[in-house]
Order: C-alpha cells, then sequence, then structure tokens
C-alpha cells in the first residue's frame, strides 16, 4: 500500500523563504537608480512581505539599452532554433523544480490559495514555456508562389525588444504566455510584472539565467505603473508592447505608442463575460456548479471570469439555489491552509473597489441573494464573501462594467434572441458560455457571440493549443497557441530576380 502523500506546513514554509525585491538587469540583481522602494503586502494578514524596488526611467533606460545589445549580439536572437529550444526546456524544468517556492511567492504576493497556485499557475506556466520552446523548430517559413522568375521568400524575424507587462491575478501565468513565444522566437524581453505582486517574476528571472539564458536577454523591473510601466511604452528603443490588464491601461498604451515610435501593441485587457442557460441545459446542476466556479475562482480575479449570469426565466431559481450552495460552501479562508479554495483580494484598494460594486447593486435595486460582505476582517486581510445578485438589468453598473472580485450578476431572459442581444450588449468581448442540447442552437449562439472564446457546455476550458484574446474593448492579438507568434515576429519579403 503506496504511503499517503506529506502534508505541506505552508506557514512554516514561509517563515524559511528568502524574497527579492530588487530589479534584475542584465543578468543580475540590482536596486532601483534611486534607492526607492515600495512596499509588498500579504493581502491574507496585511503585514509587510518585502521592500521591492520601484524602478523609474533610469532603470529603463538601462533594461533597455542592455536588452538592445544582448539582441544586436545575436547570442540569443541569432542561436539556432534547436539551441534555443533546450535552453528553454531547462527553463521550464526549473519552474516545475522550483514550484512550492514560486507557489508559496505568488500566493504570498497576491493572496490566492497555495494548492491553486501550484497545481494551476505553476503547472500551467512551466507547460508554456515548454510548449513554445518545442515549438521553436517546428516554425517554417514560406516560398511564394511567383512565376518562375522571381524567388520569393517569407521569413519570420524577431521584432527585437519586448516590453512584456503584465497583471497581478495570475502573475507568473501571464508573464509566461508572454515570455514563452517572445522567447522563442529570439527576442530580448523587459518584464514589468504588477506592483500588486512582483515577487514571482523576480525569482524566475534568476531561474532563466541558470537555466542558459544570456544576461541581458531577460529583464525585469518592479516598479509602479504610472512609472516603470508608462516609461517602457514611451521608450523609442523598444519595439513591442504585450500588456495584459485593465482596459483604461490598455487605452493608455495605445496613445503611448502613438506618442513615441508606434511599437506594435498587442493587448489583453477587460471583460464582462456572459455565461448563457438556456431552456434545454443538459444538465442543470452542472451549469450551475460550472457557473460558480466562473466567477468565485481566483476570488474572481479573472479577465475571462463568468461574472453574468443570463439565465432562462424557467431555471432561473434552480440554478441560483445551486450557485449559492456553492457559494456557501467556498468561504474565504487563509491561503497557506492546503483546503483552502478561496483566498484574499490582492490588496485594500482592490477591496475597497468591490465592495463600491456591491453597494451600487444595492442601490440600483439588484437583490442579494448570497454573501455582500467582507469577512475575516480580524485577520487584517481582505477578504470578501462570495456574493450573487439577482434581478438585475442591463443598465446596472454591475451588469456593465468589471468588478474583479466574486461578485455574479444574475439576468434572465425569455427566449434565445433576447439572451444574445443582453450576451453583445457591453463594451468587451472576451468570453461568453451557453448551455443546450441542441447543437444547431450552441452554433448559432457561439457565432452571433462577439467574443474571443466561446464555451459549449463548459465554462473556461483551457489548453495551450488554443489562442486566448478578446474582441471590442477586451483587445486585440492572442496569447496561447501558434497565433501568439505573430505578435513577437516581423514578416520580411526577399525578392530575388531570377530573370537573367
Amino acid at each position: 500500500m503506496s504511503a499517503k502523500p506529506q502534508r505541506i506546513d505552508w506557514h512554516a514554509r514561509a517563515a524559511g523563504l528568502t524574497i527579492r525585491g530588487q530589479a534584475f538587469i542584465d543578468g543580475r540583481y540590482v536596486d532601483a537608480a534611486s534607492g526607492a522602494t515600495f512596499d509588498s503586502i500579504n493581502p491574507a494578514t496585511g503585514k509587510l512581505l518585502a521592500k521591492v524596488a520601484a524602478c523609474d526611467q533610469a532603470d529603463v533606460d538601462r533594461a533597455v539599452a542592455n536588452a538592445r545589445a544582448a539582441f544586436g549580439q545575436g547570442s540569443w536572437s541569432r542561436l539556432a532554433p534547436r539551441r534555443r529550444k533546450q535552453v528553454m526546456l531547462r527553463f521550464a524544468d526549473l519552474i516545475r523544480k522550483h514550484a512550492e517556492e514560486l507557489a508559496l511567492l505568488e500566493s504570498l504576493d497576491m493572496g490566492k490559495p497555495v494548492s491553486d497556485a501550484l497545481s494551476v499557475d505553476m503547472a500551467a506556466s512551466a507547460n508554456c514555456i515548454q510548449w513554445f520552446a518545442e515549438a521553436i523548430d517546428k516554425m517554417y517559413d514560406e516560398v511564394a508562389p511567383t512565376g518562375a522568375e522571381a524567388l520569393a521568400l517569407v521569413t519570420r524575424e524577431p521584432v527585437g525588444v519586448v516590453a512584456a507587462i503584465v497583471p497581478w491575478n495570475f502573475p507568473l501565468l501571464m508573464a509566461s504566455w508572454k515570455l514563452g513565444p517572445a522567447l522563442a522566437a529570439g527576442n530580448s524581453i523587459v518584464l514589468k510584472p504588477s506592483e500588486k505582486s512582483p515577487l514571482t517574476a523576480i525569482r524566475v528571472a534568476e531561474l532563466a539565467i541558470e537555466a542558459g539564458i544570456p544576461a541581458g536577454v531577460l529583464n525585469v523591473l518592479p516598479g509602479l505603473g504610472g512609472t516603470a510601466g508608462r516609461a517602457l511604452a514611451l521608450h523609442m528603443d523598444v519595439d513591442c508592447v504585450a500588456f495584459t490588464g485593465s482596459t483604461r491601461t490598455g487605452k493608455l498604451m495605445l496613445e503611448y505608442s502613438g506618442q513615441s515610435n508606434m511599437k506594435r501593441v498587442w493587448l489583453e485587457c477587460g471583460g464582462k463575460s456572459p455565461n448563457i442557460v438556456l431552456a434545454d441545459c443538459p444538465d442543470v446542476d452542472r451549469a450551475a456548479t460550472a457557473a460558480a466556479y466562473a466567477i468565485f475562482f481566483n476570488q474572481g480575479e479573472m479577465c475571462s471570469a463568468g461574472s453574468r449570469l443570463v439565465v432562462h426565466e424557467s431555471l432561473r431559481e434552480r440554478v441560483l439555489e445551486k450557485i449559492a450552495a456553492v457559494g456557501r460552501e467556498l468561504k474565504p479562508g487563509d491561503p497557506l491552509d492546503p483546503d483552502t479554495r478561496l483566498g484574499a483580494i490582492v490588496d485594500r484598494p482592490q477591496l475597497e473597489t468591490v465592495l463600491r460594486y456591491i453597494d451600487s447593486g444595492r442601490r440600483e435595486g439588484a437583490r442579494v441573494r448570497l454573501g455582500g460582505a467582507q469577512v475575516r476582517k480580524d485577520s487584517g486581510g481582505y477578504f470578501v464573501e462570495p456574493t450573487v445578485f439577482d434581478e438585475v438589468r442591463q443598465t446596472m453598473t454591475i451588469a456593465r462594467e468589471e468588478i474583479f472580485g466574486p461578485v455574479l450578476a444574475t439576468i434572465s431572459f425569455r427566449d434565445v434572441d433576447e439572451a444574445i442581444a443582453i450576451a453583445n450588449d457591453v463594451s468587451y468581448g472576451l468570453a461568453a458560455a451557453v448551455w443546450t442540447r441542441d447543437i444547431t442552437t450552441a452554433h448559432r449562439v457561439a457565432r452571433a457571440i462577439r467574443a474571443g472564446t466561446v464555451y459549449v457546455n463548459c465554462y473556461d476550458a483551457d489548453d495551450i493549443t488554443v489562442p486566448f484574446g478578446g474582441f471590442k474593448q477586451s483587445g486585440n492579438g492572442r496569447d496561447k497557441s501558434l497565433h501568439a507568434f505573430d505578435k513577437y515576429t516581423e514578416l520580411k519579403t526577399t525578392w530575388v530576380d531570377l530573370s537573367s
């Protein structure tokens, strides 16, 4: 009989954890040029974790200069694809080797349950780096079908220096979605993690060097968005910005591109995703359970969260009862307890934002069916219980704006056309779902909804082989899959005259 896996004492691990807070430039850790720092706060306790380098223009200039020099030297950009693959595979293996340390850093830094950080975030991050590593020497260039008097070659080249600006909700995973294809294509990168959760990015930079990625190819600059992020987006020697975050900040990225060198800007922004349960839903309990996790997983801090439940009026009560039952089981708890399924909101400002939206729902006439309050106040942390609103109208604030918390808005409908109209009646278009037993209806609804991903009889299904991104103000371009290479490469045509 096999031995039972030993339960990790995450608090003991945390007590012995070394946390780095410096920037990583040209292969080594350095303080910000100004010496300035900001506080990294544990959202589960409200206590200080570390002082982190607050990088600004001088640090951006230095990191970009090193990235440009490394790109020009060709130690990575011109390395044979097979060799780049070997290095990136070692990088993926090192992420797996240090997965427990990285998961602990991520849980302490942004409040998610450590069990999710380990089983979801770290596993998917390593898989992403590995997948793009394995794709490097599978990408072929083209010969255009010209006449016999010419040879036209279409080749992909790395874009150059990439500024990757990533969010706080899945810190290492969102970074990996950008590092994987950008590194595989041969680019140099300056990674700017969110000031709310910079610790795994800082640590993983050292693992990249250990794997064999040359100094200067991957630099990490912690700092505030308004200083370090803005300086990167305006920098004249950055060729591409790959950004994941709010729609408001995404629009600034486009402005900064126009104000500087017209650098390519790729955006994955907000969402207000509809989860449509039609009258012929094949399994109502399964749909309701999926709807609960679609909004409560990761404390609702997901751009693709199913934050709008669009449910046929005949099923509304049954679905809401099941969601409420699941929500009551998902009590916010200590993120370092392996049994915790719902952790802390990332920081106090985001906690206050979520609570303001809950208050606005009440003021505008929506009915609270579950939750609606801050909990675990004695912990010093930032916790909100799962919250479900019913009787929501499409004109209400909670039905139109991204909350980024465990708050579900329920809207009922009478027929399929009304459901489609409700689904499309927002400025976002990141994800959606439809539950139906009719394959024709499923295809009809999927085609009609303006979203980058439409799930049928599931929610948040995922694989690195499929693209992820949005329509409308949810952004442009795609992360994951081979389509991600389009963001980090330039197409070059070489025309050879064979007529003479």
